[in-house]
């Protein structure tokens, strides 16, 4: 039995012989292996395709069960009593299930049997086991020693082989190309957006979508390809032979396009797609470990150029790498070296009234330069830095602010880890109390992707925030989900038109009819409508036309330091009479 495991085993991992579209079809070498194998074992096994058929069985199947046995014949007509519950079963073995024992009828008289059924490429295998009186193992124990054998090298929820037998079988796919004029591809493969639908669908959910991804990666797959789930949304295919690269992209081109079509769940169409880094043994690699941190590096490249695509790993890549890494290590020392600093650009309430300022972060390293913030902020969010780096934001700008006139604001852009953190509403009823500032001259701005998780909590915390009377201002308007639910049931002072709409508003009709609704829409419900990125006099012109609250933009005034924010204030003729003001009431 071990014999026979082994060797399925063997044969799974190496794709198992069939190609798309022909089951029970196998290779010239797999059938001739397959069918000497299976005229000498001592074990009573046979394979069935798709439709239940029997495609391949051992010698010793048709000496039990006789006549019955003959290519094509139905498994119910080798095993009269398999049931339609059992069918019901052998058919979620097919589908990618985990395998299963079942007792087997037995006639009066005749010893205790069972069956071991599995999957196997393009169907399903079935191992008869019967109880003798020679000794060897139990039916109960031989049962429990399949089992074993499979769990150990099987993930249980999708039935793909895990990253043991992923590690065993690209070790091997190694060592036969070294010295040959064949190569071996791993294809890295990670689902697109898989967190999003596990967290607001549920962890069940994404165990049937991990399934339903399996199964198309499965179907995917031709002679010489296999696939494994490695951890988590991440799976790898080993495609071993000639033709590479074309083969290895024909069949990541594949893989991506399996994944276009949406899942259904429970009713509901689920899009989640695929990103794919590929390397190549022994060009990029001789051992495994390091051929996966090749295809590792290239996913990553696919995740950083859009998702749904395909990358393969290139040395440039792995010099970028290095770079990135060289800057995490870097921003860890940043607050402590003083490389982090604010400015702070104008907010004006037309036609030319300063309100206020929106504090933003920049970093200064000591060696590169200036970084811009779309660089290093994503890898302070990976590296959980966020939080530590967003209360220093925070604390920095409101005490900035106090040294402002008292009719000015300060807006401190808010991340996903600060607002999910827990503990926003005390940190920031600790910083306005520590500096001084006054609640209502803090407004706090938030993307919509911050929204979209633990909403309770989310409610919870921004009507805190509101009672605090602190203002909340919805960044980005227009370019995530824009649901129009988050406008009834949050509590935001402003909306803040991103400035992709913002751009072309002298010239495309389109952005023009959204701009003016979203203005008509927010002003509906009482909230205030801030415009990013207005960088033109006609952009200025035309949103005050339409009665734009704020507007925001180089043109009206670029982001400053400390220092030149404090004389743009005392410059500005709005804000001159309110400094003597406030002077001559502190004399």
């Amino acid at each position: 039995m071990y014999r026979l495991w082994n060797w399925l085993l063997r044969r799974k991992a190496s794709g198992g012989g069939e190609k798309r579209g022909e089951p029970g079809h196998l290779s010239s070498v797999s059938e001739a292996r397959l069918v000497d194998f299976l005229a000498n074992t001592t074990d009573i096994v046979s394979f069935y395709d798709q439709d239940f058929r029997l495609t391949h069985y051992a010698t010793k199947l048709k000496s039990i069960h006789g006549r019955a046995v003959v290519p094509g014949a139905t498994l119910w007509e080798i095993y009269p009593s398999v049931d339609n519950k059992l069918i019901d079963e052998f058919d979620r073995v097919l589908r990618g299930g985990s395998p299963i024992n079942v007792d087997l009828q037995r006639s009066p008289g005749e010893a205790p049997r069972s069956a071991f059924v599995f999957g196997a490429a393009n169907g399903i295998g079935i191992v008869e086991s019967r109880e003798t009186e020679h000794g060897g193992r139990t039916l109960a124990e031989e049962q429990e020693h399949q089992m074993l054998l499979h769990q150990a090298t099987h993930d249980v929820l999708t039935g793909l082989p895990n990253r043991r037998g992923f590690s065993e079988r690209l070790q091997q796919a190694l060592s036969v190309v070294d010295g040959s004029k064949e190569t071996t591809a791993l294809l890295q493969i990670d689902l697109d957006d898989f967190k999003a639908v596990n967290d607001t669908l549920g962890h069940g959910t994404g165990d049937t979508l991990l399934q339903l991804a399996a199964g198309r990666i499965r179907d995917t797959l031709q002679d010489g390809e296999s696939a494994y789930r490695l951890a988590g949304d991440e799976f790898a295919v080993i495609r071993s032979g000639m033709g590479q690269p074309a083969e290895a992209e024909r069949l990541a081109g594949s893989l991506i396009d399996a994944f276009k079509a949406p899942f259904v769940i429970s009713d509901i169409p689920v899009f989640v797609g695929a990103s794919i880094g590929i390397a190549f043994g022994p060009e990029h690699a001789t051992e495994g470990e390091q051929l996966m941190k090749a295809a590792d590096i290239a996913l990553y490249a696919a995740k950083r150029d859009g998702r749904g695509c395909v990358r393969i790993f290139n040395r440039s890549m792995l010099l970028l790498l290095e770079q990135r890494e060289n800057l995490r290590r870097s921003l860890r020392m940043a607050l402590e070296r003083n490389e982090l600093y604010l400015e702070y650009q104008p907010l004006i309430r037309p036609p030319s009234s300063l309100v206020g300022f929106e504090a933003l972060l920049r970093w200064r390293h000591s060696e590169v330069g200036t970084i811009p913030p779309s660089v290093f902020i994503p890898i302070a969010e990976a590296d959980g830095l966020m939080d530590e780096i967003g209360r220093w934001v925070l604390e920095e700008a409101c005490r900035q602010a106090t040294t402002w006139p008292s009719s000015l604001t300060v807006a401190v852009n808010l991340s996903p880890a600060q607002f999910l953190s827990g503990s926003l509403t005390d940190t920031v009823a600790q910083i306005i109390d520590a500096v001084g500032l006054r609640a209502d001259r803090l407004e706090l701005e938030i993307t919509e992707n911050v929204l979209l998780e633990q909403t309770i909590d989310n409610i919870d915390t921004l009507n805190t925030l509101n009672v605090l009377g602190i203002r909340i201002s919805l960044d980005d308007f227009g370019t995530y989900y824009s649901s129009l639910s988050y406008l009834k049931n949050f509590p935001f002072d402003t909306l803040k038109i991103d400035q992709y709409f913002i751009g072309d508003l002298e010239t495309n009709r389109k952005s023009q009819t959204i701009v003016r609704s979203i203005i008509g829409l927010a002003h509906g419900l009482g909230i205030s409508v801030t415009a990013e990125g207005v960088e033109t006099p006609g952009q200025a012109q035309w949103l005050i036309k339409e009665d734009c609250d704020c507007l925001q933009g180089n043109v009206l005034g670029r982001p400053l330091g400390a220092e030149p924010t404090r004389d743009f204030i005392r410059r500005s003729p709005l804000t001159a009479v309110r400094v003597r003001e406030e002077r001559n009431r502190a004399v």
